[in-house]
């Protein structure tokens, strides 16, 4: 089964490369989006699918590495291929400076810190006029010639996204992943086993949040822009409906809730205003009707 959803992902990724042909710069815009969102939800689902973490402060990563690739870019003039490194090493050193702290906790207080944390790193990006730009953020942060089309840049994203989630898909099919779903199930159990949870976990936490570091500095090459908004509390709630909806115990779950949470954003902000109602609609027939997100849903109509 594995290998079959592989080479389903595989001929996905054939299908979108051949988007650029259609001509349709909106179309490639929406589906550039679309990936960016896609890593950005699964990297949270690795916490939250297979380590049973819940963080309300994910978004902190996605603004690290969106800011961090966006200032070594325009202010410091450093070439993209090594300025996205840069940040995801950067991103990774917070990331796990901070989880060493919040997997010290458990449950909603874990998820309470990962809150206060978040915060924390809006307030900073929010102050620091003279680095990050403060409410007015970064702008014109230009991307490379050979990626400053939108067809060049949708194949570029495309292909670190397809990279991205391979290593994702590795990582929760290995022995980690297991590990952390035996603690996720269990955490006193898995301890007595021998493991060291809180290790495995932070290990978790750090993978989640450069992942996410990712998909933030995608997204300020993407808007050619960055603000404060991307390390905002909702903007992690976001992302963590798109988890929900799309289904947190599968690992193509977050690929399918982002695709429709922004589809149906697209279409529904231009008849009306009144997404944020529907928006809500949609997350309590989620909870009430089909817990498991639509591919629990597609799941269990396919074994009927």
């Amino acid at each position: 089964m594995p290998h079959s959803r592989l080479l389903l992902g595989a001929g996905i990724v054939g299908l979108l490369a051949l988007l650029p042909l259609s001509g349709s710069t909106y179309l490639m815009y929406l589906s550039t989006q679309v990936l960016i969102f896609v890593l950005f939800a699964t990297s949270l689902n690795i916490l939250i699918g297979y380590a049973g973490l819940v963080s309300f402060g994910h978004a902190a990563f996605f603004a690290i590495g969106g800011y961090g690739c966006a200032i070594l870019l325009r202010t410091y003039e450093i070439p993209l291929l090594l300025a996205m490194p840069a940040a995801l090493v950067m991103t990774a050193i917070l990331s796990a400076l901070i989880g060493s702290l919040c997997v010290r906790l458990t449950s909603y207080y874990f998820s309470m810190l990962t809150l206060a944390f978040g915060q924390l790193i809006w307030a900073v990006v929010f102050k620091w006029r003279s680095m990050t730009g403060g409410d007015d953020g970064l702008l014109r942060v230009d991307s490379p010639s050979w990626i400053d089309t939108p067809a060049s840049f949708f194949i570029f994203t495309l292909l670190v996204v397809t990279l991205a989630m391979l290593a994702l898909w590795i990582v929760a099919h290995s022995p980690l992943g297991r590990t952390l779903m035996a603690i996720r199930e269990n955490q006193v159990r898995a301890g007595f086993l021998g493991v060291h949870t809180r290790r495995v976990q932070l290990v978790a936490f750090t993978i989640a949040g450069t992942f996410a570091g990712l998909a933030g500095a995608l997204f300020a090459l993407f808007n050619r822009s960055i603000f404060p908004d991307s390390a905002w509390w909702l903007q992690s709630a976001e992302v963590l409906i798109m988890v929900v909806l799309g289904g947190m115990n599968s690992f193509f779950g977050p690929m399918v809730g982002a695709l429709t949470l922004i589809v149906l954003s697209r279409f529904t902000l231009e008849v009306t205003d009144y997404w944020p109602g529907l928006l809500a609609i949609i997350l309590l027939a989620t909870l009430f009707f089909f817990p498991n997100g639509i591919a629990g849903l597609l799941k269990a109509k396919g074994k009927r």
